[in-house]
């Protein structure tokens, strides 16, 4: 990273407009900008966003380690992606406000210190506190990639983002492969004590590397927020791709959330790294956020939520078919189903996103933080519902609210209007 230009300062991205109030500032993107950096930011992405998904192939291991019911340690990705939710709401709409570099640096620091906390925990109490630690600072991710919006040039813009949202996914992607193998060879601290040493890396990195950012706003922070309330009441657009967004979430992060500890047990008897293998097919996902583009592109992003709404649901109730299937056949099975919901919720994702950044330009980071919101309120309540469901009727009922989640989704898309909605 040492090749990384000396920070220097950069005019802020685009004004908000109507939506804020907010008088305009000019933007220049940095002159130069290098591989090292956009690789710097890619990187920063994907280790902050890698943070909230460590724990779940690890929770079987974690529960007899510390003592917790499965009940109880159910809780751990439900309070970190309840602290993702709150962080994207109370504390992303401070990159406009404020020098997002500083911003990105104080969340990396407090991020490296609840890492730690949590690999040091001696019961699930901290356990849970130091999660909802990581969820919240762990939203420098969406400090990152407006930051990467912010210092493309314009003609390069969108392949430059791409690059970062790729490693994004990456992020998503390898987290539960590693954190699973670390915590069946080294074991579940180790795993938490290496993730923090690699964002306090990333933190050195940004604040040798990183320019400093102009606020494109000077409105007050309860002002900035109150205008969040108010682009979900104005737009219908942006409210249904919140709600299918969030309930499609609820599905995706019930199995995640259980498949550690489900696995764990009879028939299968697997340890985390086998449970963490399984996000191997979360590469369907990363290659989907392009493919899913370009459909929107050519067909409109509304045909690509309802396919990719509808490829989950089936993929989720497909699974319900594992009681016919042998030992062997159920975990080939889930692989499958594993591989169609996550390119059906990534796909859903991108076109959201794309419908959701047409509303109104000079409000994206705010409208990208309701979609995000609603989305890991989505992710917190299916880590709950499924740890609750799992504990009480088993995995069937896991898939069930899986599936039901889905067919929900699929219905908001569905709706009469919701084409004439964007």
């Amino acid at each position: 990273m040492s090749s990384i230009p000396k920070t220097h300062t950069v005019q802020a991205a685009a004004a908000t407009a109507a939506s804020t109030g907010a008088g305009a500032h000019a933007q220049h993107a940095a002159p130069g900008l290098s591989p090292a950096l956009i690789g710097l930011l890619a990187t920063g992405a994907g280790l902050a966003v890698a943070s909230l998904y460590y724990s779940q192939p690890m929770l079987g291991v974690l529960a007899d380690d510390i003592g917790a019911s499965e009940r109880a340690v159910g809780m751990v990705p439900m309070s970190t992606q309840l602290g993702y939710a709150l962080g994207i709401l109370l504390l992303a709409p401070l990159g406009d406000r404020y020098d997002r570099r500083r911003i990105i640096l104080i969340k990396a620091a407090i991020l490296t210190v609840a890492l730690l906390l949590a690999g040091a925990a001696s019961g699930v109490g901290m356990l849970l506190v130091a999660s909802l630690g990581v969820g919240l600072t762990a939203t420098m991710a969406q400090d990152i990639v407006p930051a990467a919006a912010t210092l493309a040039p314009e003609q390069s813009r969108g392949r430059i983002v791409g690059t970062v949202m790729t490693g994004l996914l990456l992020g998503i992607l390898l987290s539960r492969v590693v954190s699973g193998f670390v915590a069946e060879h080294f074991g579940w601290r180790a795993m938490f004590v290496g993730a923090a040493a690699s964002i306090a890396a990333i933190g050195v990195a940004a604040w040798r590397g990183l320019p400093r950012f102009h606020p494109t706003t000077h409105l007050r922070y309860g002002a900035l927020l109150g205008s969040l309330a108010t682009l979900f009441k104005k737009h219908g657009a942006l409210r249904r791709a919140a709600l299918a967004q969030g309930l499609l979430s609820i599905g995706f992060s019930a199995f995640w959330s259980t498949l550690a500890v489900m696995l764990h047990g009879a028939p299968f008897h697997l340890g985390s790294a086998a449970a963490g293998a399984f996000g191997l097919a979360g590469a369907a996902g990363a290659l989907a956020a392009p493919l899913a583009g370009r459909i929107s592109d050519k067909k409109g992003p509304e045909l690509v939520t309802r396919l990719g709404v509808g490829l989950a649901t089936v993929s989720f109730a497909a699974m319900a078919l594992s009681p016919w299937f042998s030992t062997q056949g159920q975990l080939v099975l889930i692989a499958l189903a594993a591989i169609g919901f996550d390119l059906g919720v990534q796909a859903t994702l991108v076109a959201h996103q794309s419908i959701v950044y047409s509303i109104e330009p000079g409000a994206r980071s705010r409208l990208n933080a309701v979609l995000f919101v609603g989305m890991f309120i989505g992710m917190a309540a299916g880590a709950a519902l499924g740890s609750l469901a799992l504990a009480q009727w088993g995995w069937i009922a896991v898939i069930a609210l899986a599936t039901l989640s889905s067919v929900l989704a699929l219905a908001v898309r569905l709706w009469p209007g919701a084409a004439r909605a964007r």
